[in-house]
């Protein structure tokens, strides 16, 4: 990882993956961001120029935000960034720095063919490195993901805190693939005199033609191992914790909020059911996911299997054997745990190309935090609303 000390960020070009470091005073003035890329000090949405003529957007998280989960997927190239309005009282657009009115101007040009996508500035994203006031450099993004709607690509969503109702956006932006952005093109940029031919190639392809160029990164190693797996902060294992200890006196009840997890990682899932405790035949549950849309689509059979095991109890080569060996041609299956598949059987499923889809401990954390559920206070309060009557 290539590090920038304070005194070169001022002449650095951005690297993905970079780390920009701040100053060491303890104050905020240690703020990297203002000498790096020319916005002001503090916030997570920053943007020079005017909310009518937007010069450049700066996007920063720490990522560990409960209730509001930024997340970069480097897999796809995505990136989702939920708004300013973070607490009731406002209205969506109504927030002291303006961050979701100018969420809204931002989408509604790259959504208004090559004359809008011009008005659309770069979109640098970053995330805390970590230590003090220190920066990772994530990429240069732009509004929307390839293969969805346009209304889908910013989404006002309900929360609620102290028993009050409130909206704030959900937006999914692209990381543009491109190892770096020069230096010369963020100087002209902050100096008011963009100069297209100093971009990145890949800006000015979206520019032109609203083609996006996603940085892709597939995993080297396809199979997860047990650290990655298991949430590696407090909140997350609190989550998990409380899953656990509600199903405690009965595990088999953990098959209905499996089957409710699993819906939520595939909105698509047309039915399924949970078959019989003492005749299960291996399956916790079979179902059907729909593929396509209308007269068009179709139905693919899946078997779920659900284990409420602690974290140090992985799910092992057995337990995967047994539910492989019930899936029938053209099946696949859902594996669900609180805890981890075991390196050696999920090494084998994947080399073996076994249609297996694990939703392990710190998956089962992110479809919560991203459904609203980003507590262990209020995973409880979900469960108990949910599944009270398992019991």
């Amino acid at each position: 990882m290539r590090i920038f000390g304070s005194d070169d960020i001022a002449s650095a070009d951005l690297l993905i993956d970079a780390v920009y470091q701040g100053g060491r005073a303890g104050n905020a003035g240690d703020d990297p961001l203002p000498r790096l890329v020319g916005v002001s000090t503090g916030g997570g949405f920053r943007y020079r120029g005017r909310i009518d003529r937007l010069e450049l957007v700066v996007l920063t998280s720490n990522t560990r935000d409960p209730d509001w989960p930024d997340t970069l997927d480097r897999e796809s190239g995505v990136y989702t960034y939920y708004g300013d309005n973070k607490v009731p009282g406002r209205e969506l657009h109504a927030t002291p720095r303006f961050g979701n009115a100018l969420l809204q101007r931002i989408f509604e040009d790259a959504n208004s063919g090559e004359e809008g996508r011009r008005k659309v500035p770069p979109v640098l994203v970053f995330t805390s490195a970590g230590e003090g006031r220190d920066v990772i450099f994530l990429g240069l993004a732009v509004p929307g993901v390839t293969g969805q709607r346009p209304g889908e690509d910013l989404v006002a969503i309900w929360r609620m805190r102290d028993e009050s109702r409130f909206q704030n956006y959900r937006a999914h932006f692209t990381i543009l693939r491109t190892e770096s952005v020069p230096r010369a093109w963020i100087n002209s940029v902050v100096a008011g005199k963009a100069d297209a031919s100093l971009a990145p190639s890949v800006w000015n392809t979206w520019v032109q033609t609203g083609r996006v160029t996603p940085l892709l990164a597939p995993r080297t190693i396809q199979y997860r191992r047990r650290g990655e797996q298991l949430p590696d902060d407090r909140v997350g294992k609190e989550m998990i914790d409380a899953i656990r200890e509600f199903f405690a006196e009965d595990p088999h009840g953990f098959e209905q909020c499996a089957a409710e997890l699993a819906r939520m990682m595939l909105p698509t899932i047309a039915s399924l059911d949970l078959t019989r405790r003492s005749r299960d035949g291996g399956r916790d549950g079979i179902g059907q996911m729909r593929i396509g849309a209308g007269a068009s689509a179709i139905l693919v059979d899946f078997a779920l299997e659900a284990k409420c095991y602690a974290t140090s109890n992985a799910v092992g080569v057995r337990e995967m054997s047994r539910l492989i060996s019930r899936l029938r041609h053209r099946q696949f299956g859902i594996l669900v745990t609180t805890s981890c598949v075991d390196e050696q059987a999920y090494r084998e499923i994947k080399e073996d190309e076994h249609p297996i889809l694990v939703i392990a401990a710190v998956d089962i954390v992110r479809l919560l935090k991203d459904t609203g559920y980003g507590t262990s206070a209020a995973v409880k309060s979900w469960l108990v609303q949910s599944f009270a009557s398992t019991y």
